[in-house]
């Protein structure tokens, strides 16, 4: 069944009502029939251009979370070609919840790393919703040292609640393989582009997020804690999570003029669950085009940009 989240009913019972005009018409064709399906066409691209053009905060959580919005195998199968998948972090095993390999991106080959959910129940088990494991952190950068060494550029694709709190992955040390990777990737002597193309949460994300340059899809968000998190601590009720999301300054719109993020990548009306091919189209351009700006800069001039990126972000005005 389709998921049809609140915001979107209105829009979702006006294409019912204009669907069943367009069979009536389609059945005995009148002019009367084909004015009333064109006004109703036209009263449903201003309701959808209304809606999706206002959009708050949570509503945006909201899509990033959509169940058909594209994951990172979807990406990678239509931005990419020649993807190889390689395995293992040569230490405990593999992790399902953070794919990487091999690609060619645009013409370049690249490293490509990042986040993969599920759709069913089977598959989230699989991929354990996203939350990657220390193996996954730990898996994501021997593929980067491997880029590194080859010079290609690395590019990750973010979307995760949050790396997996579970007792195993405390036992194998979820928070050193975080902080190692932070520490590794302002160093790695190659660009890295990272993309928040769905969920971007706390340290889970930011365990591949350092990066020359941060895009976000227009539609994901990127914050230390969910909004239903946040809203149990301050307000001990998870019914508050839109005035949260609002409050922590999440969407791809807030962190842009606050200079967290580098760029938006737009996405067609309404979201990329509603376009897979074009909101892709638009991913694999921002990527090429982050990644032309950084393939000519010197290996120190690099480095040294990057770190004052990141070492510039929360000063006070």
């Amino acid at each position: 069944m389709k998921q049809v989240l609140e915001f979107e009913k209105p829009i979702v019972k006006l294409q019912e009502e204009l669907e069943e005009l367009r069979r009536k018409h389609a059945q005995k064709p009148t002019e009367k029939l084909a004015t009333q399906v064109a006004g109703m066409e036209g009263r449903l691209a201003d309701l959808q251009k209304e809606v999706y053009t206002n959009l708050i905060p949570w509503q945006r959580v909201q899509i990033s979370r959509h169940i058909s919005r594209p994951f990172m195998l979807d990406y990678i199968r239509l931005c990419c070609e020649d993807f190889v998948e390689l395995h293992g972090d040569r230490h405990i095993g593999d992790d399902n919840a953070m794919p990487a390999g091999f690609a060619t991106w645009g013409g370049r080959r690249v490293v490509v790393v990042g986040h993969q959910k599920g759709r069913d129940t089977k598959e989230n088990l699989l991929r354990n919703f996203g939350s990657a494991h220390p193996e996954g952190y730990r898996k994501a950068l021997r593929l980067m040292r491997l880029a590194e060494k080859f010079q290609l550029p690395i590019v990750t694709l973010i979307d995760t609640p949050g790396a997996f709190p579970g007792i195993g992955a405390e036992e194998r040390n979820i928070a050193e393989a975080i902080a190692f990777n932070l520490k590794e990737m302002m160093l790695l002597k190659t660009p890295i582009v990272a993309v928040v193309i769905g969920e971007g949460g706390s340290g889970g994300a930011l365990g591949i997020g350092i990066a020359d340059r941060v895009l976000m899809m227009e539609n994901a968000y990127y914050s230390v804690i969910s909004p239903e998190g946040c809203a149990a601590i301050l307000w001990k009720h998870r019914e508050h999570a839109p005035e949260a999301a609002q409050a922590l300054k999440l969407s791809a719109q807030d962190l842009t003029g606050l200079g967290i993020v580098d760029g938006i990548v737009p996405e067609p009306l309404g979201g990329a669950h509603h376009d897979h091919e074009t909101a892709a189209a638009s991913l694999k351009a921002a990527v090429s085009q982050a990644l032309a700006d950084l393939e000519n800069l010197p290996v120190d001039k690099l480095l040294d940009q990057r770190y004052e990126k990141f070492r510039g972000m929360g000063k006070m005005a």
